[in-house]
């Protein structure tokens, strides 16, 4: 059994993991969600800092913790560490911070551009949205119909500063126990991307669903399984 910290990627919120969370429990475990400074908290965007997102993560964070972060969360759960040592880091369809790069730096160091005009900013530049019309396409296109419905409903805009700062990787770091989950059929983040973000990391903590950048919500029962598995060495 562990304790297991689900943090959510841009533009969602703790409502993501809707269906992982009961998966997740009946296998033993006791998960757990956080949704981060301005996401659907009212707080202004131009307020929120990459630092305070990572201390609201190593808020949650005890030694018996393990934190999962998808998409852009790969971020804070790696900043978090400054503050609190997690039992380890699950990397889920994630970026991996490197190099004291930006997420906006590595979005852009990737292979292929994806998001484009599908990302619209708000009209102060403090925040961005996702087109309703291309999110399902991006995020979700193997999930069910109510699901997808579900998402776009509660999708919110993800404040700019934070994505903007570059993150000095913690020392400690190097020494936690991580694992990465690679979407195959990712439309956000190229899986050969997330693949080269890990190519030197052993074989044994990293694997693949043929699924979108959304498993929480394409496969739930598989991805909860997985991190079953992954718990157990950790």
């Amino acid at each position: 059994m562990a304790d297991i910290l689900l943090v959510h990627g841009s533009c969602h919120g703790a409502w993501c993991w809707r269906d992982v969370i009961p998966a997740l429990t009946a296998l033993g475990h006791r998960p757990r969600t956080v949704d981060l400074p301005g996401h659907g908290d009212g707080r202004p965007a131009a307020e929120i800092t990459l630092e305070e997102t990572c201390r609201a993560v190593a808020a949650e964070i005890s030694a018996d913790t393990l934190v999962l972060g998808h998409s852009w969360a790969g971020f804070p759960i790696t900043g978090a560490v400054e503050y609190r040592r997690p039992r380890g880091l699950i990397y889920l369809c994630a970026y991996v911070p490197t190099r004291q790069m930006s997420l906006i730096d590595m979005r852009r160091a990737g292979p292929r551009q994806t998001i484009g005009d599908a990302a619209v900013k708000s009209a102060d530049g403090h925040s961005y949205t996702i087109r309703r019309d291309r999110a399902a396409d991006l995020f979700y296109h193997d999930c069910p119909a109510e699901t997808v419905a579900f998402a776009l409903d509660h999708l919110c805009a993800q404040p700019i500063l934070p994505q903007a700062t570059p993150l000095a990787v913690p020392e400690v770091w190097q020494a936690l126990p991580k694992a990465y989950i690679r979407g195959t059929q990712d439309q956000t983040i190229p899986p050969e991307y997330q693949a080269s973000m890990v190519a030197r990391w052993p074989d044994r903590d990293v694997h693949a669903m043929e699924t979108s950048h959304s498993p929480f919500f394409a496969a739930p029962g598989r991805l909860a399984s997985l991190i079953d598995q992954i718990a157990a060495r950790m």
